[in-house]
């Protein structure tokens, strides 16, 4: 199942926000389905969002500290069932207070007294789902187990047959398919389900896509322990608090080598301006939400909508900040001014390298000439701009490193995050990874923080992870950078006061990134 200006410079009209076109506090919507003989049954559902290792190898998982994100597609499906009026418990392993015992966990699930137990799983956190639902047959045969989420549609049938405490798999959108489960409806008359028949996996027909994203309800957010509070973006990234995360959009019209689309294909379908303005409203009345994340692959892509909704933010302010990724290609300098107006504070930008080859591989379409001159356009509008980048994919050299370091020190940018390349099952390298370098297949361990795959111009996972921490360490220790985080150390006194209240924990993670230097050897 898968599923910028401080807050203070914009004077936030509470009574017009509120009122604006008579917002109700939540939104409503029906979905008209065939339905069963008789009425349908209201179950007892428990929603799990695995933990899994989203960690390094080997040291203390404390990811949670640093950012612990909202299972969006979860919280959907929440709210979808919910609507049909199933008691819905939502269990997030990585939420506040969660015990990191697996067999705690499972007792939590159990004392709701579920009947179905969904778990949304990614490729890191499957095998956590597996043993979680072994344990919970091993309590009561009569639950139902459903797993869903991108490791799910990638490998589907295989899944099944490997792991027999999993009755059913969801591929694709969860919100329809995990309704008509919940209704009774037999096996073999819900789209987008895997199942067994005797001995057999059968998989059923694809479910069509949602067309119209705006007839689902906003995510079940008070379903969540602690939201918001004790979910917090990443730090520096925000002025204001508390923070929460959104996902406007669904599918993406590229297929970059290296991501897995197994959930919502190519296709690309989005919620209008509308209802992005009342979702953003909906977290700032109810929750009093003063920061958000977008995470949109192409937030930018439908230019009429992103318009709509500036100008309904800059005309009807929220006294909420945002930030938002683009695609190059898609920004022009009305869009990016608009974008500051309504309260965008940094514009997240995936460039992923530097080496022309690379590029042209792995993400076609995207020029360095074009990500200089959006990545200024974005600066000189007075927003951030921050790269997006990958290290390790096929075909990597310690020259194409070197080549995107100074590429990255070169642009001036206000943030940079590096991520580890991890090949996935329902990506297009998946085929192929193998011949490409040397691939350590542990699914725990595959979660962008380890690098599993070494391409086979570098010498060793070692001397991968020690070209990786080098060139992260140079953007931050670069004078300029420097300057410019400094200048703004009084915006991020948030993120300060809780790094402060956190800092052992900081401080061990920074240890822990530290490669072993004996354990690497040099060509010689």
């Amino acid at each position: 199942m898968s599923s910028s200006l401080p807050g203070s410079a914009k004077h936030f009209n509470f009574y017009e926000a509120v009122n604006h076109n008579c917002f109700d506090t939540r939104r409503h919507f029906t979905y008209s389905w065939p339905m069963t003989k008789g009425s349908p049954f209201k179950k007892r559902i428990a929603l799990v969002h695995p933990r899994g290792f989203n960690w390094l190898s080997g040291r203390c998982d404390i990811t949670d500290i640093a950012n612990r994100m909202v299972p969006q597609g979860l919280l959907s499906i929440a709210s979808y069932l919910a609507e049909q009026g199933h008691n819905v418990f939502v269990y997030d392993c990585l939420g506040p207070d969660v015990p990191l015992n697996l067999p705690e966990q499972v007792k939590a699930i159990l004392d709701y007294e579920p009947e179905i137990v969904g778990f949304s799983a990614t490729t890191s956190s499957f095998l956590d789902a597996a043993d979680m639902a072994h344990k919970i047959k091993e309590h009561s045969a009569d639950i139902i187990t459903v797993c869903g989420g991108v490791h799910a549609s990638a490998l589907k049938g295989e899944l099944l047959r490997d792991y027999p405490a999993i009755d059913f798999l969801c591929a694709g959108e969860g919100e329809i398919t995990m309704a008509e489960l919940a209704q009774n409806r037999e096996p073999a008359e819900i789209k987008g389900l895997l199942w067994r028949h005797a001995s057999e996996v059968v998989a059923n027909e694809p479910r069509t896509q949602i067309a119209n994203l705006d007839t689902l309800p906003f995510p079940a957010y008070e379903k969540l322990k602690g939201f918001p509070h004790d979910y917090h973006l990443p730090l520096f990234s925000y002025v204001n608090t508390p923070g929460a995360t959104m996902i406007t959009s669904r599918g993406c019209r590229y297929q970059c080598s290296y991501c897995d689309r197994s959930v919502f294909k190519k296709g690309f379908r989005y919620n209008s301006a509308s209802y992005i303005y009342d979702h953003m409203r909906y977290l700032r009345t109810r929750f009093g939400v003063r920061h958000i994340n977008i995470y949109d692959d192409l937030f930018t892509a439908d230019r009429a909508r992103i318009v709509e909704l500036c100008e309904k933010l800059a005309r009807y302010p929220l006294g909420i900040n945002f930030n938002c990724a683009v695609r190059v290609g898609y920004t022009d300098d009305e869009l990016v001014m608009m974008l500051k107006d309504a309260g965008c504070l940094m514009v997240s930008l995936g460039i992923e390298s530097a080496d022309p080859q690379m590029l042209a591989r792995h993400k076609s379409g995207v020029s360095l000439d074009e990500v200089c001159d959006t990545v200024k356009r974005i600066q000189a509008a007075g927003l951030r701009a921050k790269g997006l980048f990958m290290m390790g994919l096929p075909g990597e050299t310690e020259e194409s490193i070197r080549r995107t370091s100074d590429f990255i020190i070169s642009l001036g940018l206000d943030d940079m995050n590096m991520s580890k390349f991890t090949p996935f099952p329902g990506a297009p390298l998946w085929s192929s990874i193998r011949e490409e370098g040397t691939f350590n297949e542990d699914w725990r361990l595959m979660n962008c923080l380890n690098f599993v795959f070494v391409p086979s111009g570098i010498t060793s996972k070692e001397q991968l992870d020690l070209l990786y921490n080098e060139h992260v360490k140079r953007f931050y220790s670069d004078p300029e950078w420097r300057r410019k985080f400094r200048r703004r150390l009084w915006q991020h006194r948030k993120s300060l006061s809780y790094l402060i209240r956190h800092l052992p924990s900081f401080w061990s993670a920074k240890r822990q990134f530290e490669p072993d230097k004996s354990r690497i050897h040099f060509d010689t």
